[in-house]
């Protein structure tokens, strides 16, 4: 059965803003609370600070960016936050953008897929409490994390494209996705996972699709909740390619239009309570293990509070 989860639709400026959307996993039948990378206050510290407030729930990070951690502390980090919450962390990472890259490293990554690949091998040793001997291309290690018990921490990668998924497939628990279209999902990565976990002879990964939605109102336009939900994303390179990858026509320089395709193409989803349930039934028969409510849009047009409450009215109508 498809799990429903809770994305925190903002970036927290304050730890106790995140409070209600941890009350949300902790008060209704949603699985797990969900941030992506902050640069505000850092993932792991504010569940933490949900945990020392009385809502310790499951987390996932969706996902951190490799170039800001090296793989030893990424590994602390993540374990720690597992010690803290007493719940099981799904850690994900991914590389980031080339500009990124390039502005922390010096350079980007020649091949992302080895970064990941050398960055996850590491992470996953670590936290078994291996002594990791690893001189890689990007990644250097030789150290162990000392052993102690904690919840389950699992790796998620972010996959956008069939590469990264097929690396999914070899190395990662769970496989990320982010403004993913069902179809795409259905016809493009679950294949590319299960050919990658075939050739390293271990179980397909959990399906996580971050999916970006709001529910439909007199004073709303879709297109314009899209884009207040995606804007960087519609923006660049290896979103653009893998939106055309799943028949979306993205032109890349026209923000109104990319916004409405994306509606239209089925990246973003809008409808009723129950035109949206409808919709999110299309990323369960895909094969999604897991879906995450995504409601940026409406947060940044109109406040934390309606977007609590988008989240509320959507769990209930999923319930």
């Amino acid at each position: 059965m498809t799990a429903h989860s809770v994305l925190i639709p903002f970036l927290p400026r304050r730890p106790e803003q995140i409070l209600p959307y941890a009350g949300l996993v902790h008060w209704t039948h949603a699985e797990r609370l969900w941030q992506g990378q902050s640069l505000m206050v850092e993932p792991h510290h504010g569940f933490v600070h949900a945990a020392g407030s009385g809502f310790r729930v499951p987390t996932g990070l969706g996902v951190t960016l490799m170039p800001l951690r090296h793989p030893y502390e990424a590994a602390l980090q993540a374990r720690s936050l597992a010690l803290a919450t007493g719940h099981p962390v799904v850690a994900g990472f991914g590389p980031g953008a080339p500009s990124l890259q390039k502005a922390l490293l010096g350079a980007p990554y020649r091949s992302p897929l080895t970064a990941a690949r050398e960055y996850l091998t590491a992470v996953r040793g670590l936290l078994a409490g291996e002594h990791v001997r690893l001189q890689g291309e990007y990644v250097t290690v030789d150290a162990q994390l000392a052993p102690f018990p904690s919840a389950p921490v699992e790796l998620g990668l972010g996959v956008l494209r069939p590469a990264m998924a097929r690396l999914a497939g070899e190395v990662a628990d769970v496989a990320i996705t982010w403004l993913t279209p069902a179809s795409y999902l259905r016809d493009t990565v679950l294949p590319a996972l299960r050919e990658g976990a075939a050739k390293a002879g271990r179980p397909v990964p959990r399906l996580t699709a971050i999916v970006p939605l709001a529910l439909t109102r007199a004073d709303r336009t879709p297109g314009e909740i899209a884009w207040a939900s995606n804007s960087a994303h519609l923006r660049l390179p290896h979103y653009t390619d893998m939106l055309r990858k799943s028949g979306i026509g993205i032109t890349g320089t026209d923000p109104e239009a990319d916004a409405r395709l994306a509606v239209e193409g089925g990246a973003f989803l809008s409808g009723d309570a129950e035109g949206l349930v409808a919709r999110l039934r299309e990323y369960e028969e895909a094969g999604v293990d897991e879906i995450v409510l995504n409601v940026t849009g409406v947060a940044n047009l109109y406040g934390p509070q309606a977007a609590t409450e988008e989240l509320r009215a959507i769990l209930s109508a999923l319930a």
